[in-house]
């Protein structure tokens, strides 16, 4: 029996070796958000599995929301936190919780990834220029610091990797045409990170399992889906609404250059590593139309 558990094992790094193999060296992008980010038992798995990626020869960079943090020192300021249309209205004072929050954020993610043997970079979207934006409205209303990424400068991001050491960003970028802070929707973030470092892969870690044909039916779980699928799901109006836009993300993304993107629920221990190195995968994949499917779940 002890012998049976020992041969499971060995299938279980036999099975991820072709993985191993391909994906050596290659970029992955991983958007770490939602309850992994609260709960710090799921919080240490994840900053495991990123280690592990590094470690086998994969180059990850993690960009991380953190929106209910943000939210809880808003109403430790006595204000209260506003939202039109899903993006949080960012006035002067909001903005400067907002980039202390994320740098806090950012500063313990760093340190765990350290705890356990890895180089770690914390940085912003304003360091080296990486992120700059244009203010972005909601349906035509100033919402205040609130940034679209109009470009991504890479040249940081590449020099921390050539240097082994693990870009952990907060999605914090600089004015395109002033000197000011803006808050980004992390999912934009990470999408525009991966689009211009042409990323083998792009990792969502969300609250839900993935992508359902039916929201109501957990048995409708869908884990593969080519980019003009997942268009006609969007045109099908099943996709819930905080779906919507991060299927947009993922449609977006592998049109822009990124080969594979996960959606993944960040709440399952070891997401990350279940969806990669295993043949059946966890989550939902979306791929290219022109891509061949090559290994069952890469």
């Amino acid at each position: 029996m002890e012998m049976d558990l020992w041969l499971e094992k060995a299938n279980v790094l036999i099975e991820a070796l072709p993985y191993i193999q391909k994906y050596n060296g290659k970029v992955i992008v991983v958007k770490y958000g939602g309850s992994a980010m609260v709960d710090e038992e799921l919080k240490k798995h994840v900053i495991q599995d990123v280690a592990l990626l590094k470690l086998v020869g994969f180059k990850p960079i993690i960009v991380h929301g953190g929106g209910k943090e943000i939210s809880k020192w808003v109403k430790k300021s006595g204000m209260t936190p506003q939202f039109i249309n899903g993006l949080r209205v960012t006035d002067e004072d909001t903005m400067e919780i907002a980039e202390m929050v994320l740098s806090k954020v950012n500063k313990s993610l760093v340190q765990l990834m350290q705890n356990l043997g890895v180089n770690a970079v914390g940085i912003s979207g304003k360091d080296g220029g990486i992120l700059r934006v244009t203010k972005k409205l909601s349906e035509g209303k100033d919402i205040g610091f609130v940034g679209e990424v109009h470009t991504v400068d890479t040249s940081l991001l590449n020099t921390l990797l050539e240097n082994n050491f693990v870009p952990v960003l907060c999605p914090i970028g600089l004015g395109l045409n002033d000197s000011y802070s803006y808050n980004i929707n992390a999912d934009d973030a990470a999408c525009a990170i991966a689009s211009a470092m042409y990323a083998e892969k792009l990792a969502f870690l969300t609250d839900i399992e993935g992508v359902y044909e039916n929201p109501l039916n957990p048995d409708t779980l869908i884990s593969r889906m080519s980019t003009s699928q997942a268009e006609e799901f969007l045109k099908s109006g099943n996709a819930g609404g905080g779906m919507l836009p991060k299927i947009r993300n993922c449609i977006d993304a592998v049109n822009n250059g990124v080969n594979r993107v996960h959606i993944l629920d960040g709440r399952i221990a070891h997401c990350l590593l279940l969806e990669i190195f295993t043949n059946k995968g966890i989550g939902t994949l979306i791929y290219g139309d022109e891509q061949k499917e090559g290994f069952e779940n890469d």
